[in-house]
């Protein structure tokens, strides 16, 4: 329909994958996997279920009758029960034992759960994926000096690569939050209406012992081995916080990276992919806007934003449970992935095609250098015989009148000549020139990117194909 509007999330920007775990059919067949869990578990636990309404029920968990599930909510005006009622038309010998003990937050929550698993998982792949197209621009650009700037101005020179290996670091970083994330995640388990599984102590005649194995069975089913141990109605919407808050710090080195490449591309020195077709401005023909970068930003700037629905969630909720939590969680969870996603696509994208102008870069490496020169200029002067102080003094002028000529008359940088022509400095155009190799003024730029690819992204990419597993969407 095209009357209706509809979330550019999924139209333009996020894969197909992402939109697979917040769709409708991963939510309800989640929920019916649940049910089955709960069936199942309970049966295995001695209550009267049998095989067979276990195996009814697991017939039908993917073909979600989505129309009787609207018609049973038009009357009864609660979705859960709706899609009870739906899965109990499908199942007419389990219809009377479906969601037995349960409250709704038994099947909402807990699918959550396993969304926020799937799809951290999804864009824990993608940040590898990113780092090792980075990886391989940061190696093959290593040694290359470039100007290194602070508050936007040159100074000192450091490399193309190492630049990179900054970028790098940050979804390091990421990886860690994700990671972190994945391990302390918890199913909700079967708590009851306000977390004290009154109507499961009553399902078995007062054993909490076997209420505690009834979770343990279903956490085990949907692939957790944890379950929290307190709750209320709910899982801690604190959790929410902490994942949305990793999905931010995502969108965060996104947008670093793609604020550094729009800065290289205005400068000359890289710019990202651009198609041969590509049409850069309607107007000026000339353009090559980095329209990916500029998108990422947009979209990173959306994702960081999120995280504050979260953190207010998590802290206006009323002793065991209240609703205002809902509404906004349909959209603050999806639409975070759903742009982190897309953010992940376009650095993956552009990450594997940088072009670099390296004489470019060169030509501002001269306009800057022979100032970063001055003190080894200084020291070499010292040390054939000139006074330091006394030469320190007419560096300051030169600069100074050097630097002034670029800025007011725009032209090019005269600094070896003044100083080659001043008397006071034992040395001529050619000597001051051999001062002034790049490669001699990055540092151990060179050799920190050597050593953070090889001893710190390396063995992420090793192990990635190891947990290449994780990434699988149970739907």
């Amino acid at each position: 329909m095209k009357d209706r509007y509809e979330s550019p999330l999924c139209s333009r920007y996020a894969s197909r994958e992402m939109q697979r775990i917040f769709s409708p059919d991963y939510k309800f067949s989640t929920w019916r996997r649940l049910w089955v869990a709960l069936a199942e578990s309970e049966k295995e636990m001695g209550l009267p279920i049998t095989q067979a309404q276990v195996d009814e029920m697991k017939a039908h968990i993917y073909d979600i009758n989505y129309e009787d599930a609207q018609r049973h909510e038009a009357r009864v005006r609660h979705d859960v029960m709706a899609h009870v009622m739906a899965y109990g038309d499908l199942c007419p010998n389990a219809r009377g034992i479906i969601h037995l003990g349960a409250t709704s937050c038994y099947v909402t929550d807990n699918a959550d759960i396993l969304m926020l698993r799937d799809a951290l998982r999804l864009v824990r792949e993608k940040v590898v994926e990113v780092l090792r197209r980075l990886r391989g621009f940061a190696w093959e650009h290593r040694a290359l000096p470039t100007l290194g700037f602070t508050h936007l101005q040159p100074a000192q020179l450091t490399t193309v690569g190492k630049r990179a290996c900054l970028w790098m670091q940050d979804l390091l970083m990421d990886l860690e939050d994700i990671d972190h994330c994945l391990k302390t995640m918890r199913l909700l388990g079967n708590k009851g209406a306000t977390g004290t599984q009154v109507s499961f102590l009553a399902l078995f005649d007062g054993d909490s012992r076997k209420v505690d194995e009834l979770e343990k069975r279903i956490a085990e089913k949907m692939g957790l081995s944890r379950v929290y141990p307190v709750s209320g109605q709910t899982y801690p919407r604190k959790y929410d916080s902490r994942v949305l808050g990793a999905v931010s710090a995502v969108a965060q080195s996104a947008y670093k990276f793609a604020q550094d490449l729009r800065l290289l591309q205005n400068m000359r020195e890289v710019e990202e992919p651009f198609e041969s077709g590509q049409i850069g401005s309607s107007a000026m023909a000339y353009k090559r806007n980095p329209m990916r970068s500029e998108r990422i930003c947009a979209l990173a700037r959306h994702a960081m934003l999120l995280p504050m629905d979260a953190a207010m969630t998590a802290s206006t909720q009323w002793f065991e449970r209240t609703l205002d939590d809902s509404a906004n969680r349909r959209l603050s969870l999806p639409e975070a992935f759903l742009s982190v996603d897309a953010v992940l696509e376009l650095y993956a994208n552009i990450a594997g095609g940088m072009v670099v102008y390296p004489k470019m870069i060169a030509r501002h490496i001269a306009e800057n250098l022979p100032f970063m020169a001055t003190e080894n200029i200084l020291m070499e002067g010292v040390r054939l015989g000139g006074d330091r102080q006394e030469l320190h003094e007419h560096i300051r002028v030169h600069s100074q009148e050097a630097a002034a000529r670029m800025k007011r008359d725009g032209l090019d940088n005269d600094l070896l000549e003044r100083i080659a022509g001043d008397s006071a400095f034992p040395m001529g155009h050619e000597e001051l020139t051999q001062l002034l190799d790049a490669s001699a003024y990055v540092g151990r730029a060179p050799e920190q990117a050597e050593n953070f690819i090889l001893q710190e992204v390396d063995p992420i990419l090793a192990g990635a194909q190891a947990m290449a597993g994780m990434g699988e969407i149970n739907v």
